[in-house]
This record gives C-alpha cells, sequence and structure tokens, in this order.
C-alpha cells in the first residue's frame, strides 16, 4: 500500500516555497543551490528532495501559487458591484497589495520564469493573460470604444509596465507602502487612459 502524505505536508512545501523565493529573488534563480535553500528552511538536503524533486519544479510552484493569488484578485474585484473607475483602482490596489506581502514571488515572477520548461512557462503564462484581460474588461467599463480598437491589452500592459518594477526602488523601510503608492498610480493611469481616448475621438472628429 503507498504511503500516504503526512497531514504537514502541505504546509513544508509552503515554507520551502518562501525560502526558496527569497534566495532566487536575492541570488539568481540558478545561483541558488537546493543545498543553500535546505539550510534556509533547517532541513536535509535529502529531505528537502522529499518534497521537491528538483529547483525547476519550486520556481513553478512559487510563480503558479504567486500568479493565482493575482488572479483571485481580479475575481475579487469582479464579484462586487462597484464603479468601472473604482474597479481599476480596486485591481491596481489588490495588486500592488500581493506585490508588497509577496515581494520575493513576485520578483522570481518578472525576473525568473524565463527559465521554466516550455510546458511549464505556458501554463503561467495562460494566468498572466487572464489578469491582464481583467484589466482590459475594466478598461472597457470606463469606455466601450476601447473594443473597438487594438488598444485594449497594450493599454493593459502599460499598467504593469507601470507596477512590476516598483519593487526596484519602493522598500519596505522607506517612507512611501505599495498601498499608498495605489491612489497616485490609480490616477496617473486613468487620467493617461482617459486622455488618450479623448484625443483619439478629436481626431477623429476632425478627419470626418
Amino acid at each position: 500500500m503507498a504511503r500516504g502524505k503526512a497531514p504537514t505536508f502541505e504546509l513544508q512545501r509552503g515554507a520551502i516555497m518562501v525560502a526558496a523565493a527569497g534566495l532566487f529573488a536575492q541570488k539568481g534563480f540558478h545561483n541558488a543551490s537546493m543545498a543553500e535553500i535546505a539550510a534556509a528552511c533547517g532541513v536535509s538536503k535529502p529531505l528537502l528532495y522529499h518534497y521537491y524533486r528538483d529547483k525547476e519544479h519550486l520556481l513553478f510552484d512559487i510563480a503558479d501559487s504567486y500568479i493565482d493569488q493575482l488572479l483571485d484578485v481580479t475575481i475579487q474585484v469582479e464579484a462586487q458591484t462597484m464603479a468601472p473607475e473604482e474597479q481599476v483602482a480596486a485591481l491596481i490596489g489588490g495588486f500592488l497589495e500581493q506585490y508588497g506581502h509577496a515581494q520575493s514571488h513576485h520578483i522570481v515572477l518578472v525576473q525568473d520564469v524565463k527559465f521554466l520548461q516550455p510546458t511549464q512557462a505556458a501554463k503561467i503564462n495562460v494566468k498572466q493573460r487572464k489578469v491582464v484581460a481583467a484589466v482590459s474588461r475594466a478598461l472597457h467599463r470606463i469606455d466601450p470604444e476601447l473594443a473597438h480598437c487594438p488598444m485594449d491589452k497594450p493599454v493593459a500592459m502599460i499598467l504593469f509596465g507601470m507596477i512590476n518594477w516598483t519593487y526596484t526602488w519602493l522598500r519596505d523601510d522607506g517612507p512611501l507602502t505599495f498601498r499608498d503608492m495605489a491612489p497616485v498610480v490609480t490616477a496617473i493611469f486613468l487620467n493617461g487612459f482617459k486622455g488618450y481616448m479623448n484625443a483619439q475621438r478629436q481626431a477623429q472628429a476632425v478627419t470626418r
């Protein structure tokens, strides 16, 4: 009879992911060894392999679990009844909150996913596209005309370009928090988006 997993198995895997994410974020995926991960977790290297067969498996679980948290943000926001601009603000606030709470996981997603096997990377990409699509849907609610031009995804990606690298300069011990930055990002992004769409309409009116 196959031996079942201990009740603490998933808890231990979660602790290993946290330790590994910290090392990957600090040293880079290729420079962090399984021995260092084991030491950070306070377990032996053979025991570490009981939970994870290799670093690639660990990398995938870190990225996959983190993107699931971002997907949860979109699901929770879309389940609420709110005005279009409030929905965009809630998405931005939710994303930045996750960036702050799981900064190492976020760094790994941004800088190390390229080291995944193609099949693993494809699974992460599918979920990332769902997150981007949620932003596109929120923008469509603000300005339905966005659906009639090929700019919905690029505009959504501009938002992620604004926030994905905040970890390089926004520090936990600094004067501003991720929560503090959420309304700033929201105002800059929405004002720019609405300004662009209004300019497009004005240009079209001139050419008619």
